[in-house]
């Protein structure tokens, strides 16, 4: 036998066996070791506002049956959209100047898989149709009409979201205060967000919102941008935002809250430094509340406002609450 033909039959051989050892098939691949569990001590959520304590219950519902993270996120935040009591999210959510609710939602898994829909109407679970974006689709973010078509055709209902007490409200502001746009503050906030991270150390976020009460029509604010409203990377923490969306866009507060986690500073100091980023944007401070939340990958929390006022609901295995945040400035 030749050299040249030994060295193209040992090729070959050498080829099969590579070929052969990459077999699904194979034992050796189903007995991949995988990382051990967390456990169910590690597990929490946390959620903006004093609406996240019910969202938050159903979360950690999922997590302690070893659920991830990605369908706490989603199933807890349906508990407030569906909420008809809650003005600022999905059903009841305070409509636009012409009198139409419009809603904003995004999500976001460990996997940097997100999610996102925009001045989206007639459905009543936004953060499932961001899902479904995610998941279904090559796009991150679907808008307006184009939003509410593939919302129906992945069997979403249709259904008006303008119940009597928001349209009675929404009546009395054109009456009354035509133009004049609600402040953002600690009475009239808006979103909820929330982080969550389950037994495998996996975290996840989204938010949902209608926005701004009596906005202008087609106005979308900071829920539905990857970086502004939410972030998250997995080997690091992840950041949620609530307040005037248009503060949060301009310094892309979550995406740097992150940064600064990536960079060292504990989930407390990078939301303290976003909001002193916007203080130092912006000339006019009034009334222009914004808040932060934060996670690390060790589960360690942070939050930090603007304006005193903001509180964020915390929930792990054994215990809820609601946790005032620490903030800059008196009303």
């Amino acid at each position: 036998m030749k050299r040249r033909d030994f060295v193209k039959i040992g090729t070959l051989g050498t080829t099969a066996l590579i070929i052969d050892g990459c077999n699904p098939n194979e034992t050796s691949l189903k007995n991949e070791i995988l990382p051990p569990p967390l456990g169910i001590d590690k597990i929490k959520v946390i959620s903006t506002w004093n609406s996240g304590i019910e969202a938050n219950k159903t979360a950690i519902e999922i997590l302690k049956n070893n659920g991830p993270a990605i369908d706490a996120i989603e199933k807890g935040l349906n508990v407030t959209e569906s909420d008809s009591e809650n003005t600022s999210v999905g059903l009841g959510g305070l409509p636009d100047a012409n009198g139409n609710v419009t809603l904003d939602a995004c999500i976001m898994d460990h996997n940097f898989n997100c999610g996102s829909v925009s001045y989206i109407s007639n459905i009543e679970n936004p953060i499932s149709v961001a899902r479904k974006v995610m998941e279904d689709t090559p796009h991150v973010m679907l808008s307006g009409k184009g939003a509410y078509d593939f919302a129906i055709s992945k069997n979403f209902k249709h259904k008006n979201l303008l119940t009597e007490s928001s349209r009675i409200k929404w009546e009395e502001w054109k009456k009354e205060n035509k133009n004049v746009l609600p402040a953002i503050n600690h009475e009239n906030h808006d979103t909820i967000a929330m982080i969550a991270i389950d037994q495998l150390g996996n975290l996840s976020t989204g938010c949902t919102t209608s926005g701004w009460a009596y906005k202008l029509a087609g106005r979308v604010g900071d829920s539905p941008i990857i970086g502004s409203g939410v972030y998250l990377d997995n080997d690091v923490g992840a950041a949620c935002a609530t307040g005037m969306g248009e503060a949060i866009i301009k310094i892309c507060g979550s995406h740097a809250i992150v940064e600064l986690m990536r960079n060292g500073s504990s989930p407390q100091e990078a939301c303290k430094i976003a909001v002193q980023r916007i203080k130092n944007s912006n000339k006019d401070l009034k009334d222009l509340q914004v808040g932060f939340i934060a996670m690390n990958k060790n589960g360690e929390i942070g939050s930090y406002s603007l304006y005193s006022g903001f509180n964020y609901a915390y929930q792990d295995a054994q215990e809820s609450k609601l946790i005032d945040s620490k903030y800059d400035l008196d009303w």
